[in-house]
């Protein structure tokens, strides 16, 4: 299941550079988790911008996965072509906030150093 959980990664990846839909911002696939059957597949994915070009990216995103679907099904060998579903990678969300957390932390302790 790992093969073809970055096989399909990698092939949407590289699909999602052709869509020409601008509403897609800087996007990257960061995963994908394929049902044992091949019927079905989550791929996860991160954004950079404000919280509208967020929304507008999985919008656009849920639109085109008949296209990238198409892409899969021409591209690789699997029995079925899975129907794609778009989540945001949560790990990212996760790194950015404890990095702020420490970066914080750090802050907080050179202003205690300054002022003794």
């Amino acid at each position: 299941m790992r093969k073809v959980n970055e096989l399909v990664r990698e092939v949407v990846a590289e699909a999602v550079l052709d869509l020409k839909d601008p509403r897609i911002g800087f996007l990257t696939i960061t995963g994908a988790e394929t049902s044992p059957d091949l019927r079905h597949a989550v791929i996860f994915y991160s954004v950079l911008g404000t919280e509208e070009e967020k929304l507008e990216t999985a919008e656009a995103l849920r639109r085109s996965a008949s296209r990238l679907q198409s892409v899969i099904g021409s591209q690789t060998r699997l029995r079925y072509t899975p129907v794609l579903e778009f989540k945001v990678d949560p790990a990212i969300d996760e790194g950015i906030r404890i990095n702020q957390i420490l970066s914080d932390m750090e802050d907080d302790n050179d202003q205690q150093v300054g002022d003794a």
